[in-house]
């Protein structure tokens, strides 16, 4: 028996969690140092747990009955009962296990020794010097109510108590604007303001419309949902609601969430706004076009100057035919595509656009001014997601692939490099769940996988991620060191971020393993030979002088004669074979990135930052 139990010692430990500060505290209750009196029971069977709010009253008096301390206005407190959150609010070890014992409703007076009360070494609940923390003290208790509550802030400042739930799960955020029934009363129960009939309090989330504590604790209610939150006087701010801020320690808001309107900054900016005006069918963001789509939409387009004339309407200038296009493929508007993307099926929405998302960047209507405002009225009849490749056959497969991916060259072609890597991303990972069937399958399945990889990598060079670029052309070369098309491509991205060394490297290794490509690699050569030329010329330019100045002299870099433009000559002819994205300019692209550190960093690893700390950050070479 005795060596069951020391076995079970040993594992009890490992299964065992570690005692919560709590659960400590309550080991310095020993027999006599608490004691309960039933005063009058309570009703009910539950008892507070953990996570419960509890409302009680409390009146401190000493053994022979002179009161110390008490919430009751007539033992001269304020009359605001005390709330505070089992598990998480700070109280002293009596209550801390007494108050679970306890229905609702019931008063008790618990008896208590100085180290179970404020007298406890280390007590968390802080007292004023005069309180008798050394004395045993009873503390009557009356428990008004407990609940399941939701903590809303973590100093407990603001706690939520649901009284219905709601419906679905989107909560208002900034900016929604909200509709909903509120009135306020005192931790006392005097009732301070009444929005409950004619119609529901309107105002816009985040800003300041209503106190700081009550629109904390409506940011997690639900349509429909009624609660009271409770909050204290550090969250209770001016507003609309309440102009005057009285000397109010709390206040319990009682709110039911009537209605509120999804309004979205969709930069974050305040530029491109998106307010929901009818609300659409399904759940968000579950049933909005979030992928690419073939979207029907109507929609009016309205400029936002004195006149606000409408430009377009698809019911009046389309003879009611709506607007059809695919997502994702740069023919819309970027503003008008973003908010689609988040609109439900049958939602109307009202977009606010400016110039540089609505038709700056896009094919201009004849009656668009260059830099107008608009706004467009759209509404979202449907959409239908692509076809999922499940259950089709390795050529629909591929054939379907190619289809994305030529749309992606398309877009390469227009200078829209992040759509057209989001197409060739979107077929990589679906690759992920093909399996070809035997080696010609295999064989044409590599050389696309390999050639979308190829695409992405020309498409971040395009976006100056040549670091990202080179990864992706890794990925081609780990399974091949000698394709000759990524040995190009990563020597691109290595001349363009700097790393000479590495591009020579590549562009050697190309006729190394394919005599064919020896002129576009000594094209290649020569541009590298002309980029590093460049790069020692211009770092002379920048410092010429610098280090010929007397003590305490110091020249500013760059002020020599600019740099002369580079021609922009491009010898690389090398995808044309392909139907590869148009990469012709790569290498003038490489000429924007390769005036960064690279040469000048090996040969002086530190001057970047003693440059920095002489303010000299404009010069280019660092």
């Amino acid at each position: 028996m005795a060596v069951a139990e020391d076995a079970e010692q040993e594992v009890a430990p490992q299964n065992k969690k570690p005692p919560t500060e709590d659960e400590k505290r309550r080991k310095k209750i020993v027999p006599g140092s608490l004691m309960k009196a039933l005063i009058r029971p309570g009703g009910g069977d539950s008892r507070p747990s953990d996570g419960d709010q509890v409302i009680y009253h409390c009146t401190i008096r000493t053994l022979d009955g002179v009161v110390v301390e008490s919430t009751r206005s007539e033992n001269g407190g304020r009359g605001t009962p005390i709330r505070h959150v089992l598990g998480k609010s700070k109280m002293i070890v009596g209550l801390l296990e007494g108050i679970p014992t306890m229905l609702k409703g019931e008063v008790a007076m618990f008896k208590m020794k100085p180290q179970v009360h404020y007298g406890e070494d280390d007590c968390p609940v802080s007292v004023v010097h005069e309180f008798p923390k050394d004395d045993e003290l009873h503390f009557e208790i009356e428990m008004i109510d407990f609940f399941k509550a939701k903590v809303v802030s973590d100093d407990l400042g603001v706690v939520k108590k649901v009284i219905n739930e709601g419906q679905g799960w989107e909560s208002p955020r900034e900016p929604y604007e909200v509709k909903a029934w509120i009135s306020a009363k005192t931790g006392d129960g005097k009732l301070i303001l009444s929005h409950m009939e004619g119609e529901p309090y309107f105002f816009t989330f985040g800003k300041s419309e209503v106190p700081k504590g009550l629109e904390m604790g409506i940011g997690t209610m639900t349509r429909g949902e009624k609660a009271v939150v409770y909050v204290t006087s550090q969250y209770l701010t001016q507003s609309p609601l309440i102009p005057v801020i009285e000397s109010f320690e709390e206040v319990h808001f009682e709110v039911e969430l009537v209605h509120f309107i999804q309004v979205r900054d969709m930069l974050g900016d305040g530029r491109l706004i998106k307010r929901r005006i009818r609300d659409g069918k399904g759940d968000f963001p579950m049933d909005c076009p979030l992928h690419d789509s073939l979207l029907r939409v109507h929609y009016k387009g309205m400029l936002l100057d004195d006149e606000r004339r409408v430009f377009y309407d698809t019911r009046v200038d389309n003879n009611d035919q709506p607007l059809e296009f695919s997502s994702g493929e740069g023919l819309v508007p970027e503003g008008f595509e973003m908010c689609i993307r988040l609109m439900l099926p049958g939602e109307i929405a009202l977009v606010t656009c400016p110039p540089d998302y609505a038709y700056d960047k896009f094919p201009r209507p004849a009656n668009v001014p260059e830099g107008a405002h608009v706004q467009w009225e759209i509404e979202l009849l449907g959409f239908e997601m692509p076809k999922d490749w499940t259950g089709l056959n390795f050529k629909s497969i591929m054939d379907d692939a190619e289809k994305i991916r030529l749309t992606g060259n398309r877009l390469f072609k227009e200078g829209k490099f992040e759509l057209a890597k989001a197409k060739y991303e979107k077929v990589l990972r679906e690759f992920n769940h093909v399996n070809p069937q035997d080696d010609d399958e295999g064989k044409e399945f590599v050389n696309a996988r390999n050639l979308l990889h190829l695409n992405v990598a020309a498409c971040q060079l395009k976006l100056g991620e040549c670091r990202k670029s080179i990864e992706t052309c890794n990925k081609v070369l780990d399974a091949n060191h000698a394709h000759v098309k990524a040995l190009y491509r990563r020597g691109m991205a290595y001349m363009a971020a700097g790393d000479f060394e590495e591009a020579r490297a590549d562009f050697k290794m190309m006729m190394k393993v394919d005599k064919l490509s020896e002129a576009d690699a000594t094209a290649a050569l020569l541009k590298l030979k002309q980029k590093e030329q460049e790069v020692e010329k211009k770092a002379r330019k920048q410092f010429k002088g610098l280090f010929d100045k007397k003590p305490g002299e110091i020249a500013v870099a760059g002020s020599e004669d600019k740099e002369d433009n580079d021609t922009g000559e491009n010898p690389n002819n090398f995808d044309k074979e392909d139907s590869d994205a148009d990469n012709s300019e790569e290498s003038r692209e490489a000429e924007a990135d390769a005036d960064q550190m690279g040469w000048f960093s090996r040969i002086w690893p530190t001057g970047g930052r003693l440059f920095s700390a002489l303010g000299l950050q404009r010069c280019s070479i660092l």
